[in-house]
């Protein structure tokens, strides 16, 4: 069995916008009183406090009188609320994120439901501390019951739901292709058989409607109804590039896993490439860590094989045919030809190759290898040049 979350988008009533707002404003209020309590336990008495230290110390803040609201809505959001904290501290703590920030009002909200805490009857759901269920947008079916409930509005004023279903997902048949991947701003994703995919650019086509609604935004006067409406315009040319990317990065994803049975991608450090000024806002709209994500838990979930090579490796300057490493290969070289061999590469399509043929090698041995050049050389007695990994 395996856990897997739908999303749909739902339209709720007045009344359901209230009490979903209400419950927002508690859950954000307790994750940040527990967040409070844990910083300052720590640096004041060097003492950590657990998930259970603050559900005993919830029971009585609810108590005083001065938060009794938090008693208009479900307790099991509030007990939710504070296990996401837990949970943030345990991925800080292991170095999967950073230091839980404390929540703001603006931006996305989101509560979770425990199975206790909504009802489901097959084909609707209704939350607790409401009378009718929601009204939601059926785009797919599933075939689980849901154990959890993830009720979110993002900046846009959009409301959506994810719900959490344990079930059996099949695996894809078989297949005998093999694939490697080259990332690029050019042509998004390049692969070793030659096709090439190319970059959409979402965020470079709306970036100027962007900025002039920013400049709209920036002139209105803080706290002020206009000052809402002209941020949630803002959100949703936000949401509008983000949804599209996303749509075009999971389709691609997805033909790629059903197409091939071992897909081999390179280790980018994102964050670290980000960095450069000059290409931070190409990579950041292309989205590379987000389709190798997708790539990967695809991958687990239909019995495909996602392999990454070592971040080091020299895809572009090597020549695929020969095995000779350029000494230099500016990003400006599209197309070069190799010294050695006199072969003529496509500097994209050549690293998709190097990349497939270190990703099998790495399933071979089981280590992240430099593939050896091609046997050829040694039998016509030609010299091996020294190789460089630059």
């Amino acid at each position: 069995m395996t856990q897997r979350a739908y999303k749909f988008r739902f339209y709720p009533t007045e009344e359901q916008q209230q009490i979903l707002a209400k419950t927002f404003g508690c859950v954000r209020y307790v994750y940040n009183w527990g967040l409070r309590l844990k910083t300052d336990a720590y640096y004041q008495t060097g003492k950590r406090l657990y998930y259970k230290d603050l559900s005993a110390q919830m029971t009585v803040l609810k108590r005083q009188p001065e938060t009794v609201w938090l008693n208009e809505v479900s307790s099991v959001a509030l007990q939710q609320a504070l296990r996401h904290l837990d949970r943030a501290f345990i991925n800080f703590f292991e170095g999967r994120g950073g230091y839980p920030q404390f929540h703001k009002k603006h931006g996305k909200q989101s509560v979770t439901f425990a199975s206790s805490a909504f009802k489901w009857d097959g084909e609707s759901i209704t939350l607790a501390k409401m009378s009718e269920p929601l009204n939601i947008r059926w785009s797919r079916r599933f075939t689980g019951i849901p154990s959890s409930v993830t009720v979110s509005r993002d900046a846009a004023d959009r409301y959506h739901i994810s719900i959490l279903v344990d079930e059996e997902i099949p695996q894809a048949p078989t297949s005998e292709n093999q694939v490697g991947i080259d990332l690029g701003l050019t042509d998004s994703v390049i692969l070793s058989t030659g096709e090439k995919f190319g970059n959409p650019r979402f965020f470079r086509k709306d970036e100027k409607r962007l900025a002039k609604a920013q400049r709209r935004l920036a002139k209105k006067k803080k706290g002020s109804k206009n000052r809402d409406k002209e941020r949630i315009k803002v959100a949703r040319i936000h949401a509008k590039i983000a949804d599209r990317r996303q749509d075009f990065l999971h389709k691609l994803s997805t033909r790629l896993i059903n197409e091939n049975q071992v897909i081999a991608v390179e280790s980018l450090q994102v964050k670290n490439m980000i960095r450069n000024h000059h290409l931070a806002k190409s990579i950041a709209d292309v989205g590379w860590g987000e389709f190798v994500r997708q790539l990967e838990y695809k991958a687990e979930w239909y019995g495909r094989t996602v392999v990454k090579i070592d971040k080091f490796y020299p895809s572009s300057k090597r020549c695929f045919d020969c095995g000779h490493i350029m000494p230099k290969m500016p990003l400006i070289v599209r197309h070069w030809t190799c010294p050695e061999c006199g072969e003529h590469h496509d500097r994209d399509v050549n690293a998709a190759q190097n990349i497939l043929a270190a990703g099998l090698a790495v399933l071979a041995c089981g280590e992240a290898i430099r593939p050896a050049r091609k046997l050829t050389r040694q039998r016509e007695g030609r010299p091996q040049r020294s190789r460089k990994a630059n």
